[in-house]
């Protein structure tokens, strides 16, 4: 590659950032330096310097995230990246979207964030439909009906009469807090923002109305900041205690998603792209949100995205269904490895049984093998009975919901995709990559794996000028970073049938 990347701002020394990454499972730290090559043009090297597992804790009947260990480790990153000779110029911290922590009025956090997949909020998306309306809530929205998402846990705090909700002053969702925690400044950035069902997507203000209508209080919110907003360089007890330099926060992203699709390296046609691991998301990037009839149906999302996009998405389950299979098999005292399993899911029989991945019995944790038994016999299908066939069953199955999805986006927007950008660490699963090629019946573009830190650092690139804006910046993905393809290969009339019989599941 050479300079023909223009945008990339001429370097007389290289630059170097800090990315930290978190999941649900667990948080990773890298450094993204951005130098020229020998005789080329720029390029971007990714190297990862920490990683840290990420519990979900059980206090009681609430599951909470232990958001001071992530800070904890989120320090150790920081000081082992300088001890490492690093010296970058700038951080950003991106998360999965929707939860947040409450601050008082001195500043000081309110107990732990609660987890997603806390039951607090069961039965509250009907509840709340009844009282707003489901037409009226998606146009003021632009979500998908999820029962994690902010509205519906702050509801269900306001229904406990949480003490929280009266004494909290700000509310800040999960990388703003840590990087308010980090810099003592507090922000709240557009993409995640845009996850809580609070955030109206034509006036890109807080939907104080609807709050009022829930008993939520609008002042806990701050106005949104745009990605590449310079929130604040480290505290100074921060930089005493791990002895580096002040370092400033650049707003990323900060939902993992919007990181991940920044980094896609698609070219300047529409695309379609698929964000792969715990989640599946699948969708498209518009330049406004779609808000009609028919994308609130289908249960498709606009969120906001990099460089004044929205990404017109839906959220699939994804690979929990087989982390969850192997967390209860290791339990059990079954160690099997990912590689184990994926050979022997090649080694079972094609389309012995097939389940819907989004159906809600699969959300919660604990159980998961029994809860694919239970679908398959309420749908006369033979249960697995292996952990090949297990593992076979998911992918099959969540590659029939890819393509499913992938055309109501097509019937949504009009347009028609030449093949699917995958990206996300679940593309390191290979079998699941060629099924979806196979079911799909058309291309895989598989890659970058560490989409979401590659997007986090595109933007501090973009903040401190190196980069000229989001086009430039996936062209240095495409110019730094390896894709591997993937055709259909199976028999086009054996996966058809199966789509058919995958579609009358329910």
């Amino acid at each position: 590659m050479t300079a023909a990347i223009k945008g990339i701002a001429p370097m007389n020394q290289p630059s170097t950032v800090l990315a930290f990454d978190l999941g649900a499972s667990n948080g990773r730290a890298l450094i993204g330096e951005l130098a020229d090559t020998d005789g080329g043009g720029p390029i971007l090297k990714v190297t990862e310097i920490h990683r840290f597992p990420n519990h979900a804790i059980q206090v009681g009947r609430h599951l909470h995230w232990d958001i001071l260990r992530l800070l904890h480790e989120i320090k150790k990153a920081i000081r082992k990246a300088f001890q490492e000779g690093y010296a970058p110029e700038t951080f950003g911290i991106d998360s999965w979207g929707v939860d947040f922590g409450l601050l008082d009025a001195n500043g000081e956090l309110l107990g732990y964030p609660y987890h997603y997949r806390d039951p607090h909020t069961e039965g509250l998306i009907e509840e709340v439909n009844a009282l707003i309306g489901r037409e009226t809530l998606f146009h003021q929205s632009g979500l998908q009906f999820m029962p994690f998402n902010t509205l519906y846990q702050l509801y269900a705090m306001r229904k406990a009469a949480s003490p929280r909700l009266d004494v909290a002053r700000t509310l800040l969702l999960t990388p703003d807090l840590l990087v308010y925690l980090l810099t003592g400044h507090p922000s709240c950035e557009f993409t995640m923002a845009t996850t809580t069902q609070l955030l109206h997507p034509e006036r890109g203000l807080w939907n104080t109305e609807l709050m009022d209508q829930l008993g939520i209080p609008s002042h806990l919110f701050l106005d949104p900041v745009q990605p590449g907003y310079r929130v604040g360089t480290l505290a100074s007890e921060v930089c005493e205690e791990l002895g580096v330099p002040a370092m400033t926060a650049v707003s990323v992203g900060t939902h993992d998603t919007e990181s991940a699709i920044a980094a896609i390296p698609a070219r300047d046609e529409p695309f379609a792209y698929l964000v792969c691991g715990t989640w599946s998301l699948l969708g498209t990037e518009l330049d406004r949100p779609l808000l009609t009839t028919e994308t609130m149906d289908l249960q498709f999302s606009n969120e906001g995205g990099v460089g004044g996009t929205y990404q017109l998405l839906k959220n699939i389950m994804g690979l929990w269904l087989l982390q969850e299979c192997k967390r209860e098999w290791e339990e059990n005292g079954n160690e099997i490895a990912y590689p184990e399993l994926i050979a022997a899911a090649q080694a079972a029989s094609p389309f012995r049984c097939l389940v819907r991945p989004d159906d809600s019995r699969f959300f919660g944790q604990n159980g998961m093998t029994d809860k694919i038994r239970a679908f398959c016999a309420e749908t006369r299908q033979p249960a697995p009975r292996t952990e090949g066939e297990f593992v076979r069953c998911i992918l099959e199955s969540l590659a029939l919901r890819y393509r499913e999805v992938l055309e109501s986006a097509e019937s949504l927007t009009g347009r028609q995709f030449r093949g699917l950008h995958m990206v996300g660490g679940g593309i390191q699963n290979r079998l699941l990559c060629q099924f979806t090629a196979d079911a799909l019946r058309r291309p895989v573009w598989a890659g970058p794996v560490e989409a979401s830190a590659i997007g986090n650092m595109l933007v501090q690139l973009i903040a401190q000028g190196r980069c000229a804006d989001l086009m430039e910046a996936r062209r240095l993905v495409a110019a730094s970073f390896a894709t591997d393809t993937y055709e259909p290969a199976s028999d086009d009339a054996l996966w058809t049938a199966a789509y058919i019989r995958f579609q009358n599941l329910g």
